[in-house]
């Protein structure tokens, strides 16, 4: 009987979710740090296979620096949704290469401290991605207001999970320095698993993302106005061009549009409303679909895709969010 490792099994299904990734945002620029993400830990699966399931031992030299590859990436994926970088590709890629330069040097120098600095790469770049997402859902400005809070969400599980890969690494170490390494390959699996689980989430909010646009963000005038006055003008514009039911709407183009600074816009809505902009537009595209179920003959769907939604899920949660009922019970009651 042929002995198939489970991290060849993760291999192939990353492969599977990387063509799934693919074909679902064909028609939408990629998030090509996800993309790499998912095909580097494919990689990775395949060579700890190859390491715990059939012994080859060579495999140790390249692991560690693939293994110091996937959180940058993980938080370059997570930085496209958030703001578009001053610096030249060039110098992006340089910066999130140190990792696994350093991770070379170590294997040259100190080969007892990769595990440690593995450690510390997985955990900083959870640090960091979580210091990305201290505005909440509003940070993912480049992100459409339909798809920002399940992918702040899943950025937040991200870097839990990264932790919990750090944590695995860990007891891995401690495992193999306690000469009782009984217990390692167990634990390798289980964090393959965790990697898995990441991708996964990588990936739902990378199908979410637009590429972000060059451009520079409207400089703060002179004198900030007050809340009420930046709220009035989202609402005037939100009545007279009713941008909510563009799909693709997020916080970066919004700004844009209404010629106001996206951090005064969102400081704007939380001070005052007590909720993040996404809610706010979704309000508004709630708002509507009400009126459209109570007064027109409209299925669901075809309300929920006019209003600005484009799944059901995301629809009928916040439906109920704003109404405390079904869509389809709002329309039996209102009819």
């Amino acid at each position: 009987m042929v002995f198939i490792p489970l991290p060849f099994v993760i291999a192939l299904l990353l492969l599977i979710l990387f063509v799934a990734v693919i074909r679902r945002d064909e028609e939408a620029a990629p998030n090509w740090p996800f993309l790499a993400l998912i095909l580097l830990s494919a990689l990775q699966s395949t060579l700890s296979g190859l390491r715990w399931g059939y012994g080859v031992q060579a495999i140790g030299v390249i692991a560690p620096v693939t293994a110091a590859m996937v959180p940058p990436l993980a938080y370059a994926g997570v930085s496209r949704l958030v703001r578009t970088s001053r610096r030249p590709l060039p110098a992006r890629i340089a910066l999130h290469g140190v990792p696994a330069a350093l991770i070379l040097i170590l294997m040259v120098l100190w080969r007892d401290a990769i595990d440690i600095a593995l450690v510390l790469v997985f955990v900083g770049y959870a640090a960091a991605i979580l210091l990305l997402m201290r505005p909440g859902a509003d940070a993912l400005r480049l992100a459409p207001f339909e798809g920002a809070a399940p992918a702040y969400r899943a950025i937040i599980f991200t870097a839990a999970a990264l932790c919990l890969s750090a944590m695995v690494d860990t007891f891995v170490f401690l495992d193999l320095a306690s000469a009782h390494s009984e217990r390692a390959l167990m634990m390798i699996s289980v964090g393959n698993l965790a990697v898995l689980v990441i991708l996964a989430i990588a990936a739902a909010a990378a199908s979410r993302s637009r590429p972000p646009a060059e451009t520079m963000e409207t400089a703060p005038r002179p004198e900030a106005s007050e809340d009420k006055e930046t709220i009035a003008t989202i609402d005037a514009l939100m009545a007279a061009r009713k941008l909510y039911r563009d799909a693709n709407l997020n916080l970066d183009r919004l700004a844009r549009k209404a010629g106001i600074p996206a951090r005064q816009i969102s400081a704007a809505i939380n001070r005052a409303m007590d909720k993040n902009v996404s809610q706010y537009v979704n309000d508004y595209r709630i708002g509507e679909a009400c009126r459209l179920l109570s007064g027109t003959d409209k299925s669901v769907t075809e309300v929920m895709f006019e209003v600005g939604f484009q799944t059901k899920s995301n629809f009928n949660r916040e439906f109920r969010r704003v109404t405390d009922m079904t869509p389809v019970a709002w329309r039996q009651r209102k009819g």
